[in-house]
């Protein structure tokens, strides 16, 4: 186990589980991961490897025996009659009939209806009544003469849901975690490796469980087919409903008149819409009015009194094109039905989580270590959905009171899920709250950009926030910075003005931080064919359009002797860096030139056979190219920096090196855009400074 792992176990033994184990009890048993973790919880919450082995067998058993799998419905029923009791895991809902006015219930797989069930039972757990929900049952059969009585009676009936939860200890036990192992920990909880994902990717990961959190909550996703947009609706929460398709009525979804009987909003805290985009879809006009209405007041009518809930709504979809196209041609909305496509309902969306970040998914994403049992967090997130704390971060910045009402109400409440998620017992600094305060604006700002290309009665709003020092410090989507040219286009088609300037020689005039926020000069961005100049500039994690030749290449053109300084050149990417940085200086040089590349590194005590032999193959590799590479370790022991400067008197001073990528899949049939063109691939946030001596 890794040190995570231990610490994990210490503190919350008893609600945690290996998430590996899903797949192993699992077999073709079609359930929710919170269903499975339930029983794990219950026979393997420990980290002793013999009680896991056995736990694993005993859920196992149970699943084989009392899962009820629709092809073998029949033989089920014939165990039920022959043994006059069972005990069975199905789906279950329930209706009232008002004939014999009896509640009765309908076994989905076990595929049986009428199924006496006692009034007390469905005022316990009135879900029942909405929807089917996942349950432990034990089910009687008496045969009777009177047809009209079922011979299936529920004896006992517990929907699957954690006993007891201790939301005090949970808050406490917080702060033996620091923000990092927190965050790591609520990742393996809903069952990824952290260290397939850098921070931003993981803070993305994390923005999908706000509905969870935070009541009356409307957030889209929207992007590349794969990336698990619905897991966390579907797996994660016996408190979620997903909506397959994205179609639903408004009597299912909100009120039936002919009976008053309240909606899936009433019973639950999530609804989300699955497959929400596709322009051939369309939808009832009464139902988007009433969604617009319920998304902005909380209430819905479709008589005479207005009624209130709940629930947060999620809408996910897939994108038909890619984020330059949709920017030059449409809006980031464009998938989406014509109904929908429409500037109230959009404005009503609190947060707009770009799904083109999100990788998609492999199984090397997935963890084997521990997370909590999913049913134990959502019972802790549902307790917090009570509270607010969105005020939270005015002890250190300030969201101007002119920013329009809506849009300082998405920005505080997406501040407050995400406070609630990773700080439930505060104690934040001020730069963990800038982090999460640029995420929430941007998350809004997303949207509030799109309606100004949808509809030009709405006024361009200016998203920043101001710190303890009163400076402004100003909001960008990472969107906005990688396509100016096609960002701030209105519906005429005319372009505003951008942050980064069409004129490749031209330096910004500020660029922000990914986490800090700080407002430094620096030169273009993305620069193209740029004469070199000083400056200092921050990359944004995620950003994709990077590469060597745009950060490097000017600044090295001209230079015969070029000496890389960096302590960690000792894995294989990292090797390979250096390998592409030089594929990057013979692509630009005269085929006559030569250019003398020296690397100083420090040697990796662990693995120093395989570091030598890769910068050795660097070294072979550049034999008759015009570029002769040399390699060297450091004998003081004491190398910190890294940087790369030449004989014509640039240096870059680089905090990350060369080492600017997030780690990309080794597919082994080559066919990976990501592998073969640095421009396709997500960076990590860095910085470089370019000084010339």
């Amino acid at each position: 186990m890794t040190t995570l792992d231990d610490k994990i176990n210490e503190h919350f033994a008893g609600y945690v589980v290996r998430k590996d184990l899903v797949k192993a009890v699992k077999g073709n048993a079609i359930v929710p991961t919170y269903v499975l973790e339930y029983l794990l919880g219950q026979y393997c919450a420990t980290d002793d490897e013999a009680s896991i082995a056995t736990g694993i067998e005993t859920v196992k058993d149970i699943l084989r025996k009392h899962y009820v799998h629709r092809s073998e419905a029949g033989l089920v029923q014939s165990t039920i009659k022959e043994k006059g009791r069972y005990k069975v895991i199905d789906q279950v809902s329930v209706a009232l009939n008002e004939k014999t006015d009896a509640y009765e219930a309908v076994f989905e797989s076990l595929g049986i209806k009428r199924v006496a069930i006692d009034s007390a039972t469905v005022k316990a757990h009135p879900k029942l009544l909405v929807t089917g929900v996942w349950c432990i049952a034990d089910v009687q059969y008496e045969f009777s003469e009177d047809n009209r009585i079922s011979p299936w009676i529920i004896d006992t009936l517990k929907p699957i849901q954690i006993a007891r939860v201790d939301y005090d200890a949970y808050r406490q036990t917080r702060d033996q975690f620091t923000t990092e192992e927190w965050i790591d920990l609520l990742m393996q909880s809903i069952g990824f490796d952290p260290e397939a994902f850098g921070r931003r990717s993981k803070l993305l990961q994390l923005m999908r469980l706000i509905p969870f959190v935070e009541r009356n909550y409307n957030i889209i996703e929207l992007g590349p087919k794969g990336t698990g947009k619905s897991h966390i609706y579907s797996e994660f929460s016996p408190h979620g409903q997903l909506i397959s398709g994205g179609e639903i009525t408004v009597p299912k979804l909100f009120v039936n008149n002919s009976n008053g009987r309240i909606g899936l909003v009433g019973y639950w805290d999530v609804v989300a819409f699955d497959e929400f985009a596709g322009r051939e879809k369309t939808a009832n006009k009464a139902l988007v009015d009433i969604m617009k209405n319920y998304m902005a007041n909380k209430q819905f009518s479709r008589g005479v009194n207005p009624m209130g809930a709940e629930a947060s709504f999620a809408f996910v979809g897939n994108t038909d094109h890619n984020v330059p196209w949709m920017l030059k041609n449409s809006d980031l909305f464009e998938a989406l039905p014509p109904q929908f496509h429409d500037s109230a309902f959009i404005d009503r969306l609190h947060a707009y989580l770009p799904g083109w970040e999100v990788d998609i998914i492999r199984g090397q994403m997935f963890t084997s270590g521990y997370g909590f049992i999913v049913d134990y967090l959502a019972e802790i997130l549902r307790h917090l959905r009570a509270e607010d704390f969105s005020n939270r971060p005015n002890l250190f910045f300030t969201v101007p009171v002119q920013t329009h009402i809506r849009d300082r109400a998405a920005i505080d409440k997406t501040m407050s899920g995400l406070l609630k998620l990773i700080f439930p017992n505060g104690g934040e600094t001020e730069a963990e709250v800038e982090e999460l305060l640029r995420l929430a604006i941007e998350s809004r700002k997303r949207v509030k950009d799109q309606l100004l290309r949808i509809d030009n009665t709405f006024e361009k709003a200016d998203f920043h926030y101001v710190g303890a020092d009163g400076a402004k410090r100003k909001v960008t989507t990472l969107e906005e910075e990688e396509y100016p040219q096609y960002y701030h286009r209105r519906p005429t088609g005319d372009e505003a003005e951008v942050i980064l300037p069409e004129d490749p020689d031209a330096p910004t005039e500020q660029a922000e931080t990914g986490l800090g926020g700080d407002t430094v000069t620096a030169p273009d961005a993305q620069p193209k064919a740029v004469s070199p100049k000083p400056g200092h500039v921050v990359f944004n994690e995620n950003r994709k359009g990077i590469s060597f030749d745009k950060i490097f290449g000017p600044w090295t053109d001209g230079a015969r002797r070029i000496t890389i300084t960096d302590p960690y050149i000792r894995k294989f990417h990292q090797a390979r860096n250096v390998m592409e940085f030089i594929e990057m200086l013979i692509r630009r040089k005269a085929p006559e030139d030569q250019v003398a590349v020296h690397l100083m590194t420090a040697p990796d005590d662990g693995n120093i056979q395989e570091q030598r032999e890769c910068l050795d193959g660097v070294a072979e590799a550049c034999t008759d190219t015009g570029v002769d590479f040399t390699w060297a370790f450091d004998g003081t022991g004491s190398m910190h920096a890294r940087d790369i400067s030449t004989d014509t008197g640039w240096k870059m001073v680089l905090d990350r090196g060369l080492d600017i990528f997030q780690p990309t899949p080794r597919k082994t049939n080559g066919f990976s855009l990501g592998e073969r063109m640095q421009d396709h691939r997500m960076i990590k946030g860095f910085y470089v400074t370019y000084v010339s001596s």
